[in-house]
């Protein structure tokens, strides 16, 4: 089953629908109904996916690598570090944008080019991948189907985090903290100074945290403004180009309408051709006749 599933995804979509009931009635014929009902059950991937897929298919190691990204980006986010989500959110647009156009050249080795509005849509693919255990685990079975649910921010916070400062593992205490790094009273007692430090580091790693969310918002703003701005200039060109067709459609149809009248002329002028051949036929006919008229009235008066 797996090898045939593969098989089924690794193809183009264009041949997805032959493919399955070609492979759905095999196992039907070989007696297996189960085979044939997951089969059939099939969901046919758009080209953004099997391009997606295609890379997670040639690509085994950076496919690997790009699934630790994620697994960094979610963690960072759930611990509240922010200056490592900083880092590696920067480092999730370098690696997109790099993988997305990967994914278009391999389709273009395998002799299906694809469209850039096609590669965007790889973009938010791994976009998702990233922000998503579930849509990295489906993504990473290389059988995607369509884009996943787009995810407006990494899952939520867990509210105990907080971000690690320098010189301490995150969720270690001052000295004195129980050996499983949850905060204790330690030499301080309870006068809460550790815990306002603690509450301070929470602080300024969720400002960090929503800083970087900010600078994530910032950069998808300025690619989707540069997807309105490319929209935006094929919208003029197929204007244009609308017009054109226009303006080409009109010339032809006064030409068409010239034409019509040319015709006509031509056929007027064929029909008193004809009526002028037919009144010189009748002439002909008359002056044949008079002269035959003429030589057997010679004859009857004895003309030689």
């Amino acid at each position: 089953m797996d090898e045939v599933i593969d098989a089924l995804y690794a193809a183009h979509p264009s041949g997805f629908t032959a493919a399955r009931a070609a492979a759905a009635a095999r196992a039907k014929t070989a007696g297996d109904a189960e085979a044939a009902r997951r089969i059939a059950a099939l969901r046919r991937p758009t080209l953004a996916a099997w391009t997606s897929n295609l890379l997670v298919r040639t690509q085994p190691e950076e496919a690997e690598q790009f699934l630790q990204l994620g697994q960094a980006l979610r963690s960072a986010h759930h611990a509240l570090d922010g200056e490592r989500l900083r880092a590696l959110s920067h480092q999730q647009h370098v690696v997109i944008g790099a993988l997305a156009r990967e994914a278009g050249r391999l389709a273009v080795e395998a002799g299906s080019p694809v469209s850039e509005a096609v590669v965007r849509e790889v973009e938010r693919i791994l976009y998702a991948v990233l922000a998503g255990p579930e849509a990295a685990e489906r993504w990473a079975s290389g059988r995607l189907v369509r884009t996943p649910e787009p995810e407006l921010d990494f899952p939520a916070v867990d509210p105990d985090a907080v971000r690690a400062g320098p010189g301490r593992a995150h969720g270690s205490g001052p000295a004195g903290d129980g050996p499983d790094g949850d905060v204790g009273t330690g030499t301080g007692g309870t006068d809460g100074g550790g815990a306002g430090e603690e509450d301070a580091g929470a602080d300024e790693g969720r400002l960090e945290a929503a800083r970087a969310a900010v600078d994530d918002a910032e950069r998808a703003v300025s690619v989707r403004e540069e997807e309105e701005r490319e929209a935006d200039a094929a919208r003029r060109r197929a204007v244009a180009s609308a017009a054109e067709a226009d303006a080409v459609a009109a010339r032809l149809e006064r030409e068409a309408g010239h034409a019509r009248d040319e015709r006509d002329r031509a056929y007027a002028a064929v029909t008193e051709a004809e009526a002028l051949h037919r009144e010189a036929g009748r002439a002909a006919r008359e002056a044949r006749d008079a002269v035959t008229a003429a030589r057997e009235h010679l004859r009857a008066l004895g003309a030689p």
